[in-house]
């Protein structure tokens, strides 16, 4: 294994060297050729394109057959590195709080037809109504996000999502996982503010808040633009027979008349999209029914308060008309400086720095998605074979 300069022993240099050392103890097999193979990864210049290309990287010292032996034969210690990666030093946003963000990335594999579990993944074009759905495996990641202006992010974790998995509770578990682990790692102790775990659209937050509720954790997420929420019940009047109410009035995302006076109003000036303008109402929940993953729930449906944000800025680049961006994280009383924070915090989940990379992220942004959870998943094609056209013959002198 390639070595760092011996006087690396303070320093990124020192956290680097340490991990390549717990990396190598994470092989089982084949251990040396799979840390060379990782070193010319990392150094290669450009995308690899093929295994044999990177024999030819200074930082492989072995021939092109040990390379294919160490990935046909070669294994990994998966929890001991998990486990690696959590023992490193994870960035925290300015108050000192870990900030995670969860997101699925999809592996596309079309032309893979033998590959087993393969799904469907969607992959959206370069405009409206270009989406394509193409064979592949779909990852839950984790990662610490980092402060400021940059865009790096610490992995901590990433599962496979397989044609049968509940996505809710595998990235529940995932969640809950990487939490364990950055709590035995020393990352939070008690007194610490909540680590913050991020969500976009598409992710059942009442859910995730309901399976998390133990952990020291904080669950944010967007909503779509097309949401009816529930206001908190009114007081129960005296002399009033009858059970109690669990919920308020409607308030649809989509329609203003039914918004109430906001319990919180801020405004931020931002460098590039004008006026940031945030909007908040305090204990506004989701209407639960005993459907989907519900429908097996012992008990009454938990009723889970939280704090609903609505965000609108002033122009986008090359859109003079953005649509407003919902979140809600089930935490009531939020301050003013807090709703901040966590519009802030969303925001920075999708792109490299800059204030409000989710909005422009593209115009499917509040677009309404299916209403049928079942319809909108991914679908397995393990069984099915695609055609795929013949690869182009060499050319020829003739």
């Amino acid at each position: 294994m390639v070595s760092l300069p011996e006087d690396a022993a303070v320093g990124p240099l020192a956290v680097l060297s340490r991990f390549r050392l717990d990396f190598h103890a994470c092989l089982t097999a084949r251990s040396d050729e799979l840390s060379e193979l990782a070193d010319a990864v990392l150094c290669a210049e450009g995308p690899v394109r093929n295994l044999a290309g990177l024999s030819l990287v200074p930082g492989h010292r072995r021939g092109h057959g040990a390379l294919y032996d160490a990935v046909n034969t070669g294994r990994i210690d998966i929890a001991r590195l998990r486990r690696s990666l959590a023992g490193l030093p994870v960035p925290r946003a300015a108050d000192g709080r870990l900030v995670l963000a969860v997101d699925v990335s999809n592996w596309l594999r079309p032309g893979a037809v033998t590959s087993p579990d393969r799904l469907f993944c969607h992959v959206y074009g370069r405009a409206r109504g270009q989406a394509q759905m193409i064979p592949g495996w779909p990852y839950s990641v984790i990662a610490a996000l980092e402060p400021g202006r940059t865009s790096w992010t610490a992995v901590l974790d990433a599962v496979r999502l397989g044609p049968g998995s509940d996505d809710i509770a595998v990235t529940a578990a995932q969640v809950r996982d990487v939490v364990t682990r950055l709590i035995a790692a020393g990352h939070w102790r008690e007194g610490d503010p909540a680590i913050l775990v991020i969500f976009d659209a598409g992710y059942d937050l009442t859910r995730l808040a309901c399976l998390l509720a133990d952990l020291p954790a904080q669950v944010l997420g967007r909503l779509r633009s097309d949401r009816v929420m529930q206001l908190p019940a009114p007081p129960r009047q005296p002399g009033t027979r009858g059970r109690s109410r669990k919920h308020g009035g409607e308030l649809a995302l989509a329609d203003p008349a039914t918004w109430p006076a906001p319990h919180v109003t801020t405004s931020t000036l931002t460098s590039r999209y004008g006026t940031a303008a945030a909007t908040a109402w305090d204990r506004v929940h989701a209407r639960l029914t005993h459907r989907a993953a519900w429908l097996d729930h012992d008990g009454p449906l938990p009723v889970i308060d939280g704090t609903l944000i609505r965000l609108q800025v002033d122009h986008l680049p090359g859109d003079r008309d953005p649509k407003p961006v919902w979140l809600w994280c089930p935490a009531a009383g939020v301050p003013p400086a807090g709703v901040d924070r966590l519009w802030q915090a969303f925001l920075r989940r999708s792109g490299p720095g800059a204030h409000l990379p989710a909005v422009q992220a593209g115009p499917w942004l509040d677009h309404p998605e299916d209403p049928r959870p079942a319809s909108s998943g991914p679908v397995d094609v393990a069984d099915h074979h695609l055609p795929h056209p013949a690869p182009p013959r060499p050319a020829t002198d003739r």
